[in-house]
């Protein structure tokens, strides 16, 4: 069975959609990104938190993570990017998610961030899904997401 939407005549949902109807338990999709320090300087110019284990070298270095640190929610950002482009993809509404933070990501590291469905209520349109991110084989970040997936019905 085909698990990617392509769209029909007076369709808008872009190709590449995963569907509700088509969502199946088991499905996966991920991301590779290595973090740089403008991703650092960016998000905190963004979202404003400025805290100085990100940004300043010699302060860091003093912290428990002897360094500097992504910001964790820069981090759960990759999570967002698999579901709003990849699963289910363009259309999709967050929820909720859950999030444990388990180890830093350094400016450097390369990060794979994975989804995989678990549940689906098809009746809602809503599909639950394991997230996780991983450094080097390391889970770095770990949760769950609820989200609201698109159909190809128009009720």
């Amino acid at each position: 069975m085909l698990d990617m939407r392509t769209p029909g005549p007076g369709d808008n949902l872009p190709r590449g959609t995963i569907c509700i109807e088509d969502i199946e338990i088991g499905m996966k999709r991920h991301l590779r990104k290595q973090v740089t320090d403008r991703d650092i300087e960016l998000f905190a110019e963004v979202s404003t938190d400025r805290n100085p284990v990100h940004l300043d070298d010699d302060y860091a270095q003093d912290t428990i993570f002897e360094g500097r640190i992504a910001h964790g929610m820069l981090t759960a950002g990759l999570i967002s990017a698999v579901i709003g482009e990849q699963l289910p993809g363009h259309g999709t509404v967050y929820l909720g998610q859950s999030l444990k933070f388990m180890a830093p990501v350094r400016p450097g590291d390369m990060v794979l961030a994975e989804v995989e469905v678990t549940e689906i209520d098809h009746a809602k349109r809503k599909v639950t899904m394991l997230t996780r991110c991983e450094v080097d084989g390391k889970n770095v970040l770990k949760g769950e997401a609820v989200v609201l997936a698109p159909s190809r019905k128009f009720d």
